[in-house]
């Protein structure tokens, strides 16, 4: 693998898990972030935005107050900020689908309310953060565009921790441009054997907007969504089992660190430790409610996913993304539900072949249309509808060898939750395990 750093676009609804997803980014060698695209999404896009620049003060104060923490932060003022840029308010069709209830209405627990010494008063940004974000007013299409003409053909990746309704904009607008330069695609989205987050079928990002989804992940329209060999995603299914246990915060992090009902106290701790157990005090009393101590890793991983898979340009056709050791990708078929009253955001599986689907399984489609060709009699017990012609998949078998043709890869394997885990811990707050 190449040893250069990864040029990166990260589109990101910040969100407790974006903060330290791009926490993540900002203490990795390895990236080159260009831009942030902030979206709609955990919260309304304005609050999102705010986000950015509470992290950025967090560091800010960090390296102030522990000037050799600068190195710890290589991405924090680099010789060429990140862009900072708006993006979508809402989604292509439909109303505007919020996760408050886990992440506040601020996007951090609140903190804006509970710990008000984390707000950035200052309206003159520009000045203060300028050796860290440039503002703009372009749109967050033409930000994305104009990076990727400046830089070499299919070396960018496109990181998505929110909804994509900006990527199906921009692959609206200029869909020929980006699959033509784009070098990668990472994902966090969807869940496609597990149950969903945002409702019993559908994982937030893909329900926020399920149109976009749909537009975006078109394997079968190339003209319409990106390479699949280009894309890599990371559903519920991989990203779930990464956690963030919070009793390890408190042993090797912050032992003051409670809850709510023991707010982080700013003068008794590091300024980052303090903005991090701010945004976790509600995040751990929500996660509790679930079941347990502990919060999921979902955009962390995909962060992970860009930091240790960089774009390969020699990648062609209808290959497998090449991926580091450690890392695997499989194909899944999938259609995404767009107007249902239960199922938005559903990843829609043809599971007729599954061991357990009543005969003759996969086939019953073309067998019930044969059936009703030839005038055959049916089964007094046997449905005469003919079922949905789902595109079925062609899923890999360990025994068998069998490879998925078609379809977008999804991650099934990394190097799994503890090395996830003691990354972050060194890279954003220092400790070694």
């Amino acid at each position: 693998m190449t040893t250069k750093k990864v040029p990166v676009i990260i589109d990101t609804d910040p969100g407790v898990d974006d903060i330290l997803a791009i926490l993540l980014a900002l203490a990795s060698p390895e990236l080159e972030i260009l831009a942030y695209v902030v979206s709609f999404g955990n919260t309304d896009v304005h609050a999102a935005y705010e986000n950015i620049y509470r992290l950025y003060q967090a560091v800010g104060r960090q390296i102030a107050s522990y000037p050799e923490d600068k190195a710890r932060f290589p991405n924090f003022s680099p010789e060429v900020p990140p862009v900072l840029a708006l993006g979508p308010h809402g989604p292509l069709e439909g109303g505007r689908h919020h996760a408050q209830y886990f992440h506040g209405r601020d996007g951090l627990g609140d903190v804006s309310q509970s710990h008000p010494d984390l707000n950035v008063h200052s309206e003159d940004r520009s000045s203060i953060f300028c050796a860290n974000l440039i503002t703009t007013t372009k749109s967050a299409a033409e930000v994305v565009l104009e990076l990727l003409q400046s830089r070499p053909k299919r070396s960018i990746t496109y990181i998505a921790l929110g909804p994509l309704t900006g990527l199906a904009l921009l692959l609206r607008e200029h869909g020929d441009v980006v699959r033509e330069n784009i070098g990668r695609v990472v994902i966090m989205g969807g869940a496609l054997d597990v149950p969903g987050n945002a409702t019993p079928v559908a994982e937030f990002n893909i329900y926020a907007d399920a149109h976009a989804a749909n537009e975006v992940l078109s394997f079968d329209t190339p003209e319409r969504g990106l390479p699949s060999d280009r894309v890599v995603l990371l559903p519920l299914d991989i990203t779930s089992i990464h956690e963030f246990p919070f009793p390890f915060y408190v042993k090797h992090v912050d032992p003051t660190f409670e809850s709510t009902r023991k707010p982080s106290v700013a003068s008794t701790k590091s300024p980052l430790v303090h903005f991090s157990s701010s945004f976790f005090e509600r995040t751990r009393e929500v996660m509790i409610e679930f079941g347990k101590d502990a919060m999921e890793l979902h955009d962390i991983v995909a962060i992970w996913c860009a930091i240790d898979n960089p774009p390969d340009p020699t990648e062609k056709g209808d290959n497998l993304p090449v991926m580091c050791p450690g890392w695997a990708v499989v194909k899944r078929k999938f259609a995404i539900e767009r107007t249902g009253e239960l199922t938005v955001g559903m990843m829609v599986i043809d599971r007729r072949d599954d061991p357990t689907a009543y005969a003759p399984g996969l086939n019953r489609a073309q067998v019930q249309s044969l059936l009703q060709q030839y005038h055959q009699p049916h089964g007094l017990l046997e449905s005469i509808a003919v079922p949905a012609q789902v595109e079925t998949e062609d899923f890999v078998r360990p025994d068998s060898g069998t490879i998925s043709r078609t379809g977008i890869p999804c991650v099934v394997e990394t190097p799994g939750p503890d090395v996830l885990l003691r990354l972050l811990a060194n890279r954003v707050w220092g400790v070694d395990l």
